[in-house]
């Protein structure tokens, strides 16, 4: 049997096991109790509980605007429904970039407030402090890098990170830097798949991609995107297991039709 099919629960640990072993990790995004309990059903191994909420669910166009206010409640929303998978909490921007005292106590908060597992920070050597003072409460870090969507107005653009030799040998010093501080995982997001792949092999610790090729230990998506809910993202990476837009589209219509055709409610559906 599998390391993830023995795990009643999954832990940090499991997932090392996991890479140790080669076997693929899965992650998901969720932000509400019923999307966030037919994830944890379907045998997903992390949920992340992501900032990527102030897109799908509040209609940012960035996640810059999202608050710890908001990433608690979404948080405490995704832990009351999941049974079996890892819940990590990003931590929203602003809540641990340039103060490590700050970023410690808003880590707590998120761990107090909304019961989950484990938070994720974005960036490399310039955040390392925050993370190691995280990690000095013993709260679990998962490291982000390559694409950071919360530098969107530093980047100008979402296309591919890392492409210049520069930038990637800085990527790979930070997820060594990561690894070093005690993060026990690190998103690799839309970089170049060879230089995930150079990565996921240089650390010991568990390399989820998203846009970064085969090559890293697990792969994450937005459930939202990967549902077909939000159909105006379409990148190159992402992977539609259904068209969920449409066909909700189509049972409102035809409810609506139904209500106004007097045909909804039949004497069935009434006492």
């Amino acid at each position: 049997m599998s390391v993830a099919g023995k795990a009643r629960k999954i832990t940090t640990n499991t997932l090392q096991e996991m890479k140790a072993v080669g076997e693929k990790i899965t992650m998901l995004t969720a932000y509400d109790f019923s999307l966030a309990k037919l994830v944890d059903k379907g045998g997903v191994d992390v949920i992340l509980v992501g900032d990527s909420a102030s897109n799908v669910m509040a209609g940012n166009d960035t996640t810059v605007p999202i608050t710890l206010d908001h990433m608690i409640y979404h948080a405490q929303c995704v832990v009351r429904a999941v049974d079996r998978a890892l819940i990590v909490v990003d931590m929203p921007f602003g809540s641990y970039q340039g103060n490590s005292k700050a970023a410690l106590d808003n880590a707590i908060r998120i761990m107090k407030e909304s019961g989950g597992h484990a938070v994720k920070l974005e960036g490399g050597a310039e955040i390392v402090d925050s993370i190691k003072r995280i990690l000095t409460a013993g709260i679990p870090v998962m490291g982000h890098l390559g694409l950071t969507p919360q530098s969107i107005y530093k980047f100008g653009t979402y296309s591919v990170r890392a492409r210049e030799d520069e930038e990637a040998m800085k990527l790979i010093e930070d997820a060594k830097l990561l690894e070093a501080a005690g993060c026990f995982a690190i998103v690799l997001e839309k970089i170049p798949a060879e230089l995930a792949t150079k990565v996921s092999e240089a650390i010991s610790i568990p390399t989820i991609g998203i846009g970064a090729g085969a090559g890293c230990d697990g792969q994450v998506l937005v459930l939202h995107d990967m549902l077909g809910i939000t159909m105006d993202f379409s990148p190159r990476f992402l992977r539609r297991y259904l068209d969920l837009s449409e066909q909700i589209e189509s049972a409102i219509n035809n409810y609506v039709d139904d209500v106004r055709s007097g045909d909804f409610p039949n004497d069935e559906e009434q006492y």
